[in-house]
């Protein structure tokens, strides 16, 4: 006997979507002896939406947690590994993207028949309005929606908030079969639309259709009824479409709903799927997190001796990973929803910038996926970089860049960081000069140095590099030929003042530390120590300013007679200059 059973005997299921069927699918599986129902307000045969997806990743997890279901759900696939992007008359194909689909509606009926076989008590068409009428249970798994009634009854307990997206969709499908996960983007005079399609069977695509609110009113969209707003989208995108249909399934125009929740459970309730989380359509993963949802609470509840224990390993165990999820979700709806600063881009720009947008796919990950369209990348770019055609480029990061009359070898930039070996005049010595030597053997394109003070009273502390000295300009100027004579890299470095974060000991002592002995007056843009024991610095004054104006004037003109490729000035980390920038720190009336 599972250790479960002497707690649980009862267990009641509100949702018959995946997650529900799925939970309680499994945990029968592993306690036969419970007594599962299954409840859900729709008939058995009704269902929004068209296809779903999932990953190489999902169905290992499937396989393991129900065979059965899993060999039926695969027979069922439409499987694709192209990703088509149709932007500006072009089309543009990536490879290498193994997804499967399959029709909501037969992944449903695959966990419905599943359910039946292992004794599961399926009710369709009852609508749930209070708890009460439940009657008693033992456990009760709320995978009622994202409008779930049972986290709203206790919402004071699950701590959820829903902020729905900036930019409207439909969810249609299409009487056609498309071979790749496609995106269309298309602009009238309404404004920009794009497209979200996938094959979903061996005879329909979902086709979701996106714009943001301001093109939705233009549209007429927002007094459109069901029909109306199919007829506009199959007008949109006929072209697209071939002559093939547009199809609804009471699918009307909606904010997308993000959905977080602070606790995933409240004594013997628990929230599953999209009832406790919502991750954006555009990564596709909705349906996948639900049935995963699905796996971890059966396996906790069959782990676990009591109910407390197996709920809390649930949600520990799930937080996290959907979190994640979310994250890049997020960041992926953000960029749909604001799609059209990037109209600008070229096509194979465009293309590269969408299938990277959420940080789950970088360059390298699409070279491995399709070399080819990593090649069209790289060629593109060095075309734009060299502006001339060719058949074989580098990768970016190799490509030459001219930054004016200035041309690096590379995009690479190298830099020793914040150095404290110099001398306590702000000369640099040899040990400086072989650290930024190190950094031009490594093949970097350009070497930066760390903060390069443009008075004593700049420095951050004693030991810092300086450009205020003519000795000064012997030290550089040595570096510089040191870089040019054995390295291929140009040399840049980076004046700054360090304003209320100057006078300080070595770093190797504790950061921002003020000096013992030998300290000098601080300025900034207001009289705000940078830490409560830090030096509160002088306000500048007209004059104050003309002086820092007048050293970095000096230390340019001193850098370009050392023979300094490049100049960087430090507007930022707490410096002076950084402080005029921020109201935090800057409180002048003037």
């Amino acid at each position: 006997m599972n250790r479960q059973e002497e707690t649980i005997v009862k267990i009641i299921i509100l949702g018959a979507g995946p997650a529900g069927l799925y939970a309680g699918l499994l945990i029968k599986k592993a306690s036969p002896s419970h007594d599962i129902t299954i409840i859900e307000r729709n008939a058995a045969d009704v269902t929004y939406g068209w296809g779903v997806v999932f990953s190489d990743r999902t169905l290992a997890s499937f396989q393991r947690a129900d065979y059965r279901s899993y060999e039926q759900i695969t027979n069922r696939f439409v499987i694709w590994d192209a990703i088509d992007v149709h932007y500006r008359e072009a089309i543009i194909r990536c490879g290498g993207h193994v997804i499967a689909s399959i029709a909501r509606k037969d992944l449903l009926n695959i966990l419905q028949r599943r359910c039946k076989e292992v004794g599961i008590n399926l009710v369709f068409k009852q609508e749930i309005h209070d708890l009460a009428d439940l009657g008693s249970y033992d456990l009760l798994i709320a995978a009622d929606g994202v409008n779930s009634i049972v986290r709203k009854i206790y919402a004071n307990h699950f701590k959820s908030r829903v902020e729905p997206g900036k930019a409207r969709y439909i969810w249609l499908g299409a009487q056609k079969v498309l071979d790749a996960f496609t995106f269309i983007f298309r602009e009238n005079e309404h404004g920009l639309f794009q497209v979200h399609a996938y094959p979903s069977s061996g005879t329909t695509s979902t086709f979701i259709v996106e714009c943001d609110e301001a093109t939705w009113l233009n549209a007429g969209l927002d007094s459109a009824n069901e029909e109306q707003s199919l007829a506009y989208c199959h007008q949109l995108f006929a072209k697209d479409l071939g002559g093939a249909p547009l199809l609804s399934n009471n699918s009307r125009w909606i904010n997308f709903p993000t959905l977080k929740t602070e606790s995933w459970h409240y004594q013997n309730i628990v929230l599953l799927g999209d009832a406790v989380h919502t991750a954006h359509f555009s990564i596709g993963s909705g349906t996948k997190l639900a049935m995963e949802d699905a796996i971890a609470l059966a396996t906790a509840l069959e782990r676990q001796p009591n109910l407390e224990d197996a709920l809390n390993e649930y949600e520990l165990e799930r937080k996290p990973v959907v979190e994640i999820f979310q994250k890049a979700a997020q960041v992926s709806q953000e960029y749909f929803e604001t799609i059209k600063r990037y109209l600008g881009l070229e096509p194979m720009q465009f293309t590269f910038q969408l299938l990277t947008r959420s940080g789950r796919i970088s360059y390298d990950d699409l070279r491995l996926r399709d070399p080819r369209f990593g090649d069209a990348v790289d060629r593109w770019f060095g075309q734009q970089a060299g502006k001339r055609r060719t058949s074989f480029a580098p990768p970016p990061m190799f490509t030459p860049i001219e930054l004016r009359t200035l041309t690096l070898a590379n995009r690479i930039v190298s830099s020793p960081g914040a150095q404290e070996t110099c001398e306590q005049d702000g000369t640099a010595n040899d040990e400086y000069l072989a650290r930024i030597k190190n950094c031009g053997l490594s093949g970097a394109g350009l070497v930066m140095s760390g903060p390069v003070a443009v008075s004593a009273k700049g420095r951050i502390t004693p030991n810092c590099a300086g450009m205020y000295d003519t000795r000064h300009i012997t030290a550089w100027a040595k570096i510089v030929r040191a870089i040019h004579d054995k390295t291929t890299a140009k040399i840049a470095i980076q004046l700054n003042h360090a304003g209320r974060r100057g006078a300080t000991r070595s770093r190797a002592e504790g950061l921002d530390r003020p000096l013992r002995q030998g300290s000098w007056p601080l300025i900034s843009a207001s009289a705000l120590p940078y830490t409560p024991h830090s030096q509160v610095p002088r306000e500048m004054n007209q004059s104050d300013r003309e002086i820092v104006r007048n050293d970095f004037v000096r230390a340019t003109s001193m850098a370009e007679r050392a023979g300094v490729d490049l100049l960087q000035l430090n507007f930022a980390h707490g410096y002076l200059l950084a402080s005029f920038l921020s109201p935090l720190t800057n409180l002048r009336c003037d």
